[in-house]
């Protein structure tokens, strides 16, 4: 695959999917409210109103450029979202969580 063509892409795509909320991913990591999952989408940690929101907002953005960037790729979404994982996992700040193989949350 175009691991390469990917990696710039989705660099990019993850700057534009933290939204605007008074909680953002961030804040929501560092709290470790929120992780990342091997599919390539945000999952409540500790679940509640506000984080629900940014969870499904965040979800919504990077489905929608998952999409953008299978379709002009020739790949399916959810190859470009295990491919984003992989990326958006490594790039993880220390102390955030992130969902292991095994389905266990794990911590950087």
């Amino acid at each position: 695959m175009k691991k390469r063509f990917f990696t710039p892409i989705l660099a990019a795509a993850m700057l534009f999917a933290a939204p605007a909320f008074a909680l953002d991913l961030q804040q929501a990591r560092s709290q470790g409210l929120v992780g990342e999952t091997l599919t390539g989408y945000v999952a409540a940690i500790k679940s509640g109103g506000e984080v629900d929101a940014l969870v499904a907002d965040v979800n919504a953005q990077r489905r929608a450029e998952y999409n953008r960037i299978a379709t002009q790729n020739g790949q399916t979404a959810d190859v470009v979202g295990k491919l984003a994982s992989e990326q958006i996992i490594n790039g993880l700040p220390s102390g955030a969580y992130y969902k292991g193989a095994d389905g266990g949350w794990k911590q950087r």
